[in-house]
């Protein structure tokens, strides 16, 4: 099993012990407090910083094993670089950085939050920890260990602040936002057979409840009395029943609109009767990547008690080619009324966010929609895996969200939509149909969503090459990434609470 990685602060005269972590900038100096525990070590530091050549540039280490004068059986030196420059997401990458260079037979660590300027604000030591606390992230519930393989069950790691009560106070809202992380990576990163829809559904239930969301779960025959045929009808195929999970927050002002976050949870996705290759299919279990993303993010705002009214609603489905499978060329109908030609029953996620959302901008007259999806691999071929696709139909809340993923380092790329790509997905026999063929393959789909908000504020976030399967990153070595946790609690707290 994965170890725990403790994380506590203590003032910055506070003995160290473990592994001894510093920080210095370009100009290869140490804060005063810095100065006295090193200074026993200085003839060691100048011949490592000699041997590795080191300048100073930002994010670059030098290990010294069992330094002469300290008792640390290693000390590593981090670099900032320009501090004047380093932003909020510069700070959780530093973090991730100083987490990958603890060796893994070390239980102890201790890290002084102090530059030449003196000690780091308590703003910047809290991201410094979040980095810490993802990049220690790994999924191995599933791997078995042999007798004889040693393995760390703890980490204990000590960050010594100059403002020790502010630099708690400050991680207290970050740890939430790590453990929402931590929730969404965990569900991308189930296997199918374990997460099904009611398995995910009793998840959120269980989880989310414990730190005061309202949960309500629709089953089947309550989905059939709403009318949400096209979502019903990607599960139809399948022996695991289709579920819609509403999580509502109220930490805001009573009677206050909410904002709605909508999220996709195909839990597998092998593209029903038009069957995806083989090669590959594996992945589909991270189909539910939006899903995981809203539940996530839902857990980060209750557990900071964020001063905000937010609901979340996730369409969780599981796609399968069975004889009951809907097929091309059928006709079904939305919730909203609105009739659906069915071209490809691959492009299923769509029809899942379309009845969800139209059930969310009716029942709770929000604010503004934001839904999340893992939804088209065109959008890793206009993007790649750098940056999600953005699509709004405000350009307020465009903006917002640009800035939100700017500051977090979760980044978002707006692309167009326009009359002459909807008119891509029109219909012979239906008011439109599911996919209108293979250019502007992301935008004929934020197309088809956008006719089931109405002039309602809202953006659609697809992070199909983001949320799973993504490159590894200095705060990520998982499969699954969390992405959007940390993007969206960024957007709330930088727009909707006071």
């Amino acid at each position: 099993m994965s170890e725990t990685v403790n994380l506590s602060f203590s003032k910055l005269s506070a003995a160290p012990k473990g592994v001894l972590i510093v920080l210095t900038d370009e100009t290869l100096a140490f804060g005063p407090g810095t100065q006295k525990v090193l200074k026993a070590a200085d003839a060691a530091l100048t011949r490592a910083f000699d041997a590795e050549r080191f300048k100073g540039k930002a994010f670059t280490c030098v290990d010294v094993l069992a330094p002469a004068g300290l008792q640390a059986p290693r000390l590593i030196v981090v670099s900032t670089g320009k501090t004047s420059e380093l932003k909020s997401a510069d700070w959780v990458k530093l973090g991730g950085i100083i987490a990958g260079r603890i060796p893994a037979s070390a239980e102890e660590a201790s890290i002084l939050l102090e530059l030449p300027g003196g000690p780091i604000a308590a703003e910047d030591a809290a991201e410094l920890a979040l980095g810490l606390r993802l990049r220690s992230y790994a999924f191995d519930r599933y791997k078995t260990r042999k007798k004889d393989e040693p393995a760390r069950e703890s980490l204990d790691i000590h960050l010594l602040a100059g403002d020790e009560a502010a630099a708690r106070k400050a991680w207290a809202a970050r740890e939430a936002v790590a453990d929402g992380v931590v929730l969404a990576r965990d569900l991308v990163n189930e296997p199918a057979n374990v997460l099904d829809p009611p398995e995910f559904a009793r998840r959120v239930q269980e989880r989310l409840s414990t730190v005061g969301v309202e949960i309500e779960v629709l089953d089947e025959d309550a989905l059939a009395r709403l009318g949400m045929r096209a979502l019903l009808a990607v599960g139809q195929g399948s022996i695991k029943e289709s579920r819609v999970v509403v999580m509502r927050w109220n930490g805001g002002k009573k009677g206050e609109a909410p904002l709605a976050f909508i999220g996709k949870g195909v839990t597998f996705d092998t593209g029903g009767i038009s069957i995806k290759p083989a090669a590959g299919m594996e992945d589909m279990k991270g189909d539910m990547g939006g899903a995981a993303c809203v539940t996530g993010t839902l857990y980060a705002l209750a557990a900071r008690k964020a001063k905000v009214n937010a609901v979340g609603v996730i369409g969780l489905v599981e796609n399968m080619p069975d004889g009951a499978a809907q097929r091309p060329g059928d006709i079904v109908t939305s919730m909203s009324g609105q009739t659906i030609e069915i071209i490809n029953t691959d492009a299923e996620g769509r029809l899942v966010l379309a009845d969800v959302l139209w059930y969310a901008n009716e029942t709770f007259k929000p604010k503004l929609m934001v839904d999340f999806a893992t939804l088209t691999g065109a959008i890793l071929v206009a993007l790649g895996q750098e940056y999600a696709g953005l699509f709004s139909n405000d350009d307020g809340l465009a903006g917002a969200l640009f800035a939100a993923g700017d500051t977090s380092g979760e980044k978002v790329w707006r692309m167009p939509l326009a009359p002459a790509y909807d008119k891509m997905i029109d219909s012979k026999f239906a008011d439109m149909k599911n996919t209108g063929g293979r250019f502007g393959g992301s935008i004929t789909a934020a197309q088809f969503l956008q006719r089931y908000v109405g002039e309602t504020p809202w953006a659609h976030v697809d992070i199909a090459g983001t949320a799973m399967s993504s490159p590894s990153t200095d705060t990520n070595r998982s499969w699954g990434s969390g992405w959007g946790v940390r993007f969206l609690n960024q957007f709330v707290a930088d727009n909707h609470e006071g």
